[in-house]
Formats: structure tokens, C-alpha cells, sequence
């Protein structure tokens, strides 16, 4: 059996894995990191989701690595793309024109930059990437990891895996139940936690929704109706007490006030590709505009399904066996194709008519045969018990008081801006979607209480249910993964365990210091910014109409 060794071991390849990974090699060290997929980037790529970010996301409020990640983006349309002279000159540009984020992007475009931030490291023979391979069976000894086994998916060929620090950076928070780590999944009680959000009573099965994505193109006079899937019935004529009526409809409600609201799929003539003042579906998370491309470009715009429709709700991931696991990812394949062939075929449309077989599926967008994205939308995933865990009375306003801002953590190892937005979820709870305050990331929440060598690295850090809705997004998710890289790096370097480097003042200022001086990475928000978001409720990123 093949065995490789690293200073560090990265178990999962979303943003949270690349970030680890990146930051480590750039400090010198070797790292091994393992993917299921044959992408890397997770949520930004093989999950098919643009960047959920916070409106100061572009300036040095976010750390270089990751606004290098996302100007590689920027510069592969400028390359390759006849944009129009406008967009290519704009140094913000926006490929896709959506107004979720400030760089709605193809997922295939996501990919190659990842792939661009990382090859140096390749190319300095301190990365080893494998891909298309996933962990099978950790070796503990008390309160070490010790060697990690993995598995060609493939071929079944096996490796084994040692480093003196672990990175558990996959989208499920997988290392944590292979290693009998201590974990939570669902929701806490409100006894347990003290946040006002929290339910009366602890649920594990109290997860949120996943979705898997799809991308969409619009070609103006062609038809590409996809096959009715198995379950259109059902989704179409299911009326679940949370919604204002079946899924398979532009009918859903307001995450903040649950009030309901209609949102057509095209405010107006779609051939035109121009923004609408109307926030239709289309614009929403819109991947590719014709706005922003010059008339020879022969495609059309293309745009990502992640909506209020596509939340897959009916079973949960975790905490379930296999069987009921598989049925759960398949249900939600089969609602977003049905919602695809609903949209084709009965959905009302913008002119007065019935359905819009012009809609295609892009698969090549998304890295699949089927359309869909290679893997389903994780919003919620095993967390640690750390030695810091984050809780809505650290980061909530309405927990906090308004104006208090949130609570300032002396081991921050980066910052991050949300609101606290939970899905509905596999229990039967609606949207909960209430402000919170710009945060830090402290350092306790990457670090389990019974392990010394393992270190979260995604969604699985010490967040509980309710703050794990704020912490989850793309730019946060890459914050952690840096503060892994650099801790697994200053480990090395000075011989320290990780928890010692929280514990040790001198410690813990030298690794800050790498942290914010030799990587750039903010551990503090500006007072400007707090004093600012302490009257206002601007976590979203709202692009002007």
C-alpha cells in the first residue's frame, strides 16, 4: 500500500481545504490534500454557488489570498471573453450581472482559478493533490489522529496518510465520525445555548436545506425540455404547511418576515439580456449576461438555479443511515429537474403564455453529463465541540442589544459579515433569518475539545446551529481554512500543538501576527464599520438595480 507524508493533512477540497492548503505550502510546508471530486473549491464550484458575500468584500477588508482568487476570475473573462469594452475596462467586473453577489461567475471559470491559485505550490512540489479519493478510516490513538486511509474512488486503490496535523475540510464534516470525534449535528436547545432563536427542546434531525444546482441558458427559439422526472407529481401538487403552495411554482415567502411573495422567472423580455428594475429569478444569481459581452459572442446568458424553489426540505444528511442518506440526495436531484421541466413546460411566463422550452441545460457550466451541479449545496454540516463555540449571544443583534456590536475575541484568526440566515429545515422549521453584527473567527472554534491534532477547517467549526447560518459562506469559509494553513505552518516551525498556540499569550501573538502581517488577513473589523453596522442591517449584498 502507497503511504505519503506531509506536515499537514487536508481532508476535503472546498474553499475552506484550498485556503488550508495554499496558506500552508506558501510558508513552506508540504501538504497532501484530498478530494472526492475531480474539482476543487466546493461550494463555489462543484456545488455550482456564487460567492455569498458582505458588501466591503472588495477592498482590504478580506484577505489577499482570497481577493486574488477572485481577480483570477475576473481575469480569465477579460482573456477569453469578448466582453464589451465597458465591462472589460471595469476593474469590479461582474460577469454575470447578478445581484447576490459582486461576482456571480460560471462555476467551470471558478474552477480554473482555484486551479491557478494553487498551482504554484504543485509546481513547487509542496502540494499533492488527489482527486477523485475520499477518507475511509482514521486511526485514533486517545487524543491523536494518527494515520488516515483513503480510497481511490475509481479504482479502490487504497493510501495511507500521515502528517502531525489533520484538516477536516469536507462538506459534511466527515473526519469528525470516522474519528469518533465530539460533534453536534442539528440544532441545540435553547437551555443548552442561551440563544433566543434557538427550539425548546435539541433536534439533530434539525437541518437545514440542501439544493442541488443547476445552470440554465436561455437560446431564444430552440427547445430542450429535459424528461418529466419520476417525482413532478408530487412536487408539483405537494402543498407543505411552511410555503404559500407547491415548490413548483414562482410563489415563496420572505426568509426575514415570512410574508408571501411572487418572483416571475423574467421581469420582462429576456432576449434583450439587459438588468430589469424588477429582481426577477433570472438576475438573481445570473452566471453569464449579454449585457456584459459583445454582440458576437454566439451563446446565451446563463444563469445558476439556487432558489426558495430548489430547497430540498423531506430528509435530512446526517444522523441518518445510508439508505435514507442516498434517498435524500436523490429527492433533491429530482426537485430541482423537476422544477427545470415545470419552468419549460407549465410555468406562466413573462408575455402571457405557458413555459419556456428555450431553457437549456449546461452541464459543461457545472462539470456534469446531467446539467446538475457535481455535488449537492451543503449549507449545514457535523460541527466540533470546541473550546470556543460561537453562539447568537456573541454575534446577534437582537441577542446583543442594538448598537453593541458583536463580542470581540482576543484569539481572532480572521473576520467574516452575515446575517444569520438558516433555511427551512429537515424538521419542519421555516426560514429563520434575523441580522447579526461584522464578526471575528476565534481560533477556539477550530480547535474539538478531545483531539489535539485535528483542526476544523469548513462548516464543522465550533458554531451551533443558529450561528452556523452566518458563518457558512464562501469568504468565511476560506478565512478558516487560511487560519489552519498558517497554525498548521507556525506548529511546525515552533514545535507547538495548536491548543498551546491558543493558550500561550506569546504564542498566540506571534501566530496572530503571521496571520495579519506576513499573509494580510484582517482579524478585526475598522470601528468605522462597527460603529456603522451597529445601526444598520446591511449583511447582504444588495447590487444596485
Amino acid at each position: 500500500m502507497r503511504t505519503l507524508t506531509a506536515d499537514l493533512l487536508v481532508l476535503g477540497g472546498g474553499l475552506g481545504g484550498v485556503a488550508a492548503a495554499l496558506t500552508a505550502t506558501r510558508l513552506g510546508r508540504h501538504v497532501v490534500l484530498v478530494e472526492r471530486s475531480d474539482w476543487l473549491g466546493g461550494q463555489l464550484t462543484t456545488q455550482a454557488v456564487p460567492p455569498d458575500e458582505h458588501r466591503w468584500i472588495e477592498g482590504e477588508h478580506s484577505s489577499p489570498a482570497y481577493r486574488r482568487l477572485r481577480e483570477l476570475v475576473r481575469e480569465h473573462y477579460r482573456r477569453a471573453y469578448p466582453l464589451r469594452p465597458a465591462a472589460a475596462a471595469d476593474p469590479l467586473l461582474n460577469p454575470g450581472l447578478g445581484y447576490v453577489s459582486r461576482l456571480c461567475c460560471e462555476p467551470r471559470v471558478a474552477a480554473l482559478a482555484v486551479e491557478e491559485l494553487l498551482s504554484p505550490a504543485q509546481g513547487a512540489g509542496l502540494l499533492t493533490v488527489l482527486r477523485r479519493t475520499a477518507a475511509t478510516a482514521v486511526q485514533r490513538d486517545g487524543e491523536r489522529i494518527g494515520e488516515v486511509l483513503v480510497h481511490d474512488l475509481s479504482d479502490g486503490r487504497p493510501t495511507r496518510l500521515i502528517a502531525p496535523l489533520v484538516a477536516d475540510a469536507t462538506e459534511l464534516g466527515d473526519v469528525l465520525e470516522l474519528a469518533g470525534v465530539e460533534h453536534v449535528v442539528g440544532a441545540e436547545s435553547r437551555a443548552r445555548t442561551g440563544e433566543p432563536h434557538a427550539p425548546d427542546v435539541a433536534d439533530p434531525l434539525d437541518q437545514q436545506a440542501v439544493t442541488w444546482c443547476c445552470a440554465l441558458e436561455l437560446r431564444a427559439g430552440e427547445e430542450h425540455v429535459v424528461e418529466r422526472p419520476a417525482g413532478y407529481e408530487h412536487w408539483r401538487d405537494t402543498h407543505d404547511p411552511r410555503w404559500p403552495g407547491p415548490q413548483l411554482s414562482f410563489d415563496d415567502v420572505v426568509p426575514e418576515t415570512l410574508a408571501r411573495r411572487t418572483r416571475p422567472l423574467f421581469a420582462a423580455d429576456p432576449v434583450l439580456g439587459e438588468r430589469q428594475p424588477q429582481r426577477d429569478l433570472w438576475q438573481y444569481r445570473r452566471l453569464l449576461a449579454r449585457a456584459q459581452l459583445d454582440p458576437s459572442f454566439r451563446g446565451g446568458e446563463v444563469t445558476c438555479v439556487n432558489w426558495p424553489q430548489t430547497d430540498y426540505w423531506e430528509l435530512p444528511l446526517l444522523g441518518v443511515d445510508g439508505a435514507t442518506r442516498e434517498r435524500a440526495l436523490a429527492g433533491a436531484r429530482d426537485l430541482t429537474l423537476s422544477f427545470v421541466h415545470w419552468l419549460q413546460t407549465e410555468a406562466p411566463r413573462h408575455d402571457g403564455g405557458t413555459g419556456y422550452p428555450q431553457l437549456r441545460l449546461r452541464g459543461d457550466v457545472t462539470g456534469t453529463a446531467d446539467g446538475l451541479a457535481k455535488e449537492v449545496y451543503v449549507r449545514e454540516a457535523r460541527r466540533i465541540v470546541a473550546e470556543r463555540t460561537v453562539t447568537e449571544l456573541d454575534v446577534g443583534r437582537l441577542a446583543r442589544g442594538d448598537g453593541a456590536g458583536s463580542a470581540q475575541f482576543t484569539d481572532s484568526v480572521g473576520t467574516g459579515y452575515y446575517r444569520i440566515d438558516l433555511h427551512p429545515s429537515t424538521s419542519g422549521r421555516t426560514y429563520v433569518d434575523i441580522d447579526c453584527f461584522p464578526f471575528q473567527v476565534p481560533l477556539g472554534a477550530l480547535l474539538p475539545r478531545d483531539v489535539v491534532n485535528l483542526l476544523a477547517a469548513a462548516k464543522n467549526i465550533g458554531t451551533t446551529h443558529v450561528t452556523n447560518g452566518a458563518y457558512r459562506l464562501h469568504p468565511v469559509e476560506f478565512t478558516i481554512g487560511e487560519a489552519v494553513g498558517a497554525l498548521a505552518a507556525y506548529c511546525a516551525e515552533h514545535g507547538a500543538a495548536p491548543s498551546q498556540v491558543r493558550a500561550d499569550p506569546t504564542h498566540l501573538e506571534r501566530y496572530q501576527g503571521l496571520l495579519s502581517g506576513t499573509l494580510g488577513v484582517p482579524l478585526a473589523w475598522p470601528e468605522e464599520i462597527r460603529r456603522f453596522s451597529a445601526t444598520h442591517d446591511v449583511a447582504h449584498v444588495t447590487v444596485p438595480a
